[in-house]
Order: structure tokens, then C-alpha cells, then sequence
């Protein structure tokens, strides 16, 4: 990456971090963490990740910024959605909490994991979380799990965030962008092998100045990753072809959210997804 290009997805992520921070004083304002943290005790367990061969962690996002809006809220059931991804076999689902530039917010997290609890399905929390307040608001929300982006907060934030979600038995994906973020990957990984099955590790394919989808980097980054937990190819996932060329390049699963979002039949196309993955997975 140029620098330019550097400073220039440098600064998109210090927005972002600079408006998360933003909204994490003004709720730690209006609900200190210690009293977050004794609703959290009080809640039922979230269902735990189960993982097979391949999987599949579909997502709730009403608005990306590289294509625009995918649905109006007033016209998405958010319980619905996740209901029906859930049926067609996700392993998972993500929900966008981010409010400025993805229309989200923790109710659409509250109302998706609340429809997918009985479904046995986690819930995760998916924002530019900054600390572990943030992770402590994703499970009282109901979450079972959080993204951790490797690059946007400084390491001791970043291992404070990790290690709540893990004091609190949710799985974290931690989200790397390059070969520098997956070393950083490896270390914390290994530096917490106890709970390897809390941890996900996946690379996000959109470069983070022009919010394309970067041809390749999935294909050449996926066998870098830490072995020990599962990979995760996150963006450019959007047909079955897409996600058996990720299960060939050693990924265990694919974060779809756009593709998703703007299908005709979402359910359909995340078993087409899954079928091809598992066979290329296991020929």
C-alpha cells in the first residue's frame, strides 16, 4: 500500500474509531460498565459457534458505504431475516450496529438475537468496536460473538477487547487486512491457545480507500493464517463459485453480507454457497 493509500484508509478507520469512541462515552454516560455488567450476568447463556467443514456467517447490513443502500429499515424485518438465514444453515450471523455509515444499531442486534436464540444460531456484534465496554453492550444485546479489527486500535485496547469477549464465552473474529495484521494474528492467537474455539481469524478483501473488493487478496493471503483456528474470507464472497474457491483456498468460512442482502432468495443462495464450499471442501 502507497502511502498515500495508507493514510488515506488510515484515516477512514480513525473516523470510524473516533465516532465509536464517541458513542461508547456518551452510553458509559448514561450506564456505567459495572451495572452493563450485572445485566449481563443475569442473561441467558447466547448459543454457542458450531462449526463444521465449511460454514457460513451471513449478515444484516441495511447500508454499505461502497455500494449504498441495500434495504430501508422501515422495510426490513430484521427477525425475519436472521431467521432465515439461520434456517438455510448459517452458522452464524452478523449484524451491523454501526449507525452513521450502515443504518444500524444495537436494536437490530437485540431483535436479531432474539429471534435466532431458540434457532440454537449466535448472534454477532459487528461495529468498530473500540473497547470492552462496547463487547460487554454487544451481550447484554444479546451477541454471542464480536469483530475485532486488528489494525484501527492500539494493542492494549485491542487485547482488552479480546480478552472481555472471552471472560464473557463469546467467540471473536479477528479481522486483518495484510500480512502485518495476520502476524499480529498469530500472536495473539497463540498467546491465547486455551480458547482457540473462541477464536476466528479472517481477512477482509475491501481495500479501505476505495471500499473495493481487492481481486486476489483472499486467494493469496487465506494460507498465511493461523492454523490452529478457523479462517474466515470476509467480502467478495457472493456466489457458490466464489465461496468453493475460498474453501480451496483453505478457508472454513465466508462472511457474506451485501450478496446476501440484494438477493432475490438470500436462503437459496446460502445453500448454494454451502453445498459447493463443502464439496470443494471435501471432494
Amino acid at each position: 500500500m502507497s502511502g498515500a493509500a495508507s493514510g488515506a484508509a488510515g484515516d477512514f478507520l480513525a473516523g470510524m474509531a473516533a465516532a465509536s469512541r464517541a458513542r461508547s462515552a456518551a452510553a458509559q454516560a448514561e450506564l456505567p460498565a459495572r451495572e452493563l455488567l450485572a445485566r449481563v450476568k443475569d442473561l441467558p447463556r447466547a448459543p454457542s459457534l458450531k462449526l463444521s467443514s465449511f460454514d457460513l456467517i451471513a449478515e444484516v447490513k441495511l447500508r454499505s458505504p461502497a455500494v449504498g443502500l441495500l434495504k430501508a429499515a422501515a422495510d426490513e424485518d430484521v427477525g425475519e431475516r436472521v431467521a432465515t438465514y439461520a434456517r438455510a444453515g448459517a452458522a452464524a450471523v452478523s449484524i451491523l450496529t454501526e449507525p452513521s455509515r450502515f443504518d444500524g444499531s444495537l436494536d437490530d442486534l437485540e431483535r436479531g438475537a432474539r429471534a435466532l436464540h431458540p434457532l440454537a444460531v449466535p448472534a454477532m456484534r459487528k461495529d468498530f468496536l473500540v473497547d470492552g465496554y462496547q463487547v460487554i453492550e454487544g451481550r447484554a444485546a444479546g451477541a454471542g460473538g464480536v469483530l475485532a479489527i486488528l489494525r484501527m486500535i492500539p494493542r492494549a485496547d485491542l487485547e482488552e477487547l479480546i480478552d472481555t469477549a472471552l471472560q464473557l464465552e463469546m467467540f471473536v473474529l479477528l479481522e486483518a487486512f495484510d500480512e502485518p495484521d495476520i502476524a499480529l494474528a498469530h500472536e495473539l492467537v497463540d498467546a491465547r491457545a486455551a480458547h482457540n474455539d473462541l477464536l476466528l481469524v479472517g481477512v477482509n478483501s475491501r481495500d479501505l480507500t476505495t471500499l473495493k473488493v481487492v481481486p486476489g487478496r483472499l486467494d493469496a493471503l487465506g494460507a498465511k493464517l493461523p492454523r490452529s483456528v478457523k479462517r474466515v474470507a470476509e467480502s467478495g464472497v457472493a456466489t457458490a463459485e466464489d465461496a468453493a474457491r475460498m474453501a480451496r483456498h483453505g478457508y472454513d468460512v465466508a462472511l457474506v453480507g451485501s450478496a446476501l442482502m440484494s438477493a432475490p432468495d438470500p436462503a437459496a443462495l446460502a445453500r448454494d454457497m454451502l453445498s459447493a464450499a463443502r464439496k470443494a471442501k471435501n471432494p
